[in-house]
């Protein structure tokens, strides 16, 4: 059975795109069958981190609009892992990107769409390619495409940065949430400066949320500079900011 992850923060700017495509290619390279859609449609970019400069075609709009099948905008993605990292048998990764032509992010922003329509997109992709995994990168804040992937989802990871707008975004976004009743409700905290003690930051978190946190990601200057240039945990799966990946990815998978 497929195990849905819907990937969300209250505000942009919390490195949600690139924690998803790090997820997503280390769940494959463990030997499972994944699928990441990008269904943060007006500002899509999670391609990108997966070495794209244009979203390759078909894209979701174009099933949104009933041009294809949700197959048919299914990537197979896999040789683009890195070839230094090995992928476990039976290994596979596909993205369905979001477009991103400024004529098509007009449209959706002006006619929207079906969102029972993305509904049987997500079911359809997760049956026809047997899929262990279906991660959807969403689009920031709370609308009705994020209430959907909340309440069809297994596991919701909840990024957010150490600030306080940050942290009261996320107290929204939990109660909404635990009113959805998701069965699996982590917390990643993202872009922690040095010099912070981690020990209370996650105390912190535990008071405010009652919720478990799976994942502190330092604020490193090699993964800002690698910014969307590919799979950092998968180059550099030594550093911090991997290994704290690492242990995202184990929590995901203790959870199926």
């Amino acid at each position: 059975m497929t195990q849905v992850i819907s990937i969300h923060s209250f505000r942009g700017g919390t490195g949600k795109s690139n924690t998803t495509a790090n997820v997503a290619a280390r769940l494959a390279a463990s030997g499972a069958r994944v699928a990441v859609i990008d269904t943060d449609i007006q500002s899509p970019g999670v391609h990108v981190i997966f070495g794209y400069d244009d979203t390759p075609e078909p894209t979701l709009n174009d099933y949104l609009w009933g041009k294809v099948a949700i197959t048919e905008a299914a990537h197979n993605i896999t040789d683009r892992l890195s070839p230094d990292i090995g992928v476990n048998a039976g290994g596979e990764l596909w993205l369905v990107p979001s477009s991103i032509k400024p004529s098509d992010i007009a449209r959706v922003l002006r006619e929207g769409y079906d969102v029972g329509t993305l509904n049987d997109g997500f079911r359809n992709l997760a049956n026809d390619l047997s899929l262990d995994y279906l991660l959807i990168d969403t689009h920031p804040g709370l609308n009705e495409e994020t209430l959907l992937s909340f309440t069809i989802s297994d596991t919701v990871l909840l990024l957010l940065r150490p600030d306080r707008q940050d942290f009261q975004g996320t107290a929204v976004t939990v109660d909404v949430a635990r009113r959805l009743d998701v069965p699996n409700l982590f917390l990643v905290l993202n872009k922690i400066p040095s010099g912070i003690d981690l020990d209370d930051l996650r105390a912190q978190m535990n008071t405010a949320y009652n919720a478990e946190t799976v994942g502190m990601l330092p604020l490193a200057e090699e993964v800002v500079q690698n910014a969307s240039g590919g799979l950092f945990s998968l180059t550099s799966p030594d550093h911090p900011w991997s290994q704290q990946i690492g242990l995202v990815v184990e929590r995901v998978q203790s959870g199926r």
